[in-house]
């Protein structure tokens, strides 16, 4: 927010109220957008990373927000919420985004199984159609 403070302190607002426009005070037309954009990029980006996709549109940024967010372990739900989005449509678009999860995920899973087995309630579907049908291990040898 401060940036946008002092972004309108110093330049405030063209006649119409627009907050971005051209050096004369018109609209930006979409050829403006994108030069300006490819300029911006240039300027905070290195030679690798200006080569690469990484927001080579502005509405990339929302692709970018969307992926941070879910790596840093926000729920879904939230995202979702923050896009506008179902949760259905994020996960068909985002679900192969979160990286670098591997091992966290996998030392959840073994803590809730360990926790499980601790208490005895560790069961399988095939266990639980085994004690309904009366079937045992020695009925599969």
């Amino acid at each position: 927010m401060s940036l946008l403070r002092r972004h309108l302190d110093q330049y405030g607002v063209g006649p119409d109220g627009r907050l971005f426009r051209t050096e004369s005070g018109g609209p930006l037309h979409e050829g403006h957008y994108r030069s300006y954009w490819v300029k911006a990029r240039e300027s905070v980006l290195d030679e690798f990373q200006f080569a690469s996709p990484l927001a080579r549109r502005p509405y990339d940024l929302r692709h970018g927000a969307a992926s941070l967010w879910l790596n840093a372990g926000v729920p879904v739900t939230e995202v979702a919420r923050r896009l506008g989005h179902s949760v259905a449509v994020l996960l068909k678009v985002y679900a192969n985004c979160v990286d670098g999860e591997e091992e966290i995920i996998n030392a959840r899973i073994s803590s809730a199984l360990t926790a499980a087995i601790s208490r005895g309630t560790l069961s399988t579907a095939v266990d639980q159609s085994r004690t309904k049908t009366g079937e045992t291990d020695l009925d599969l040898a």
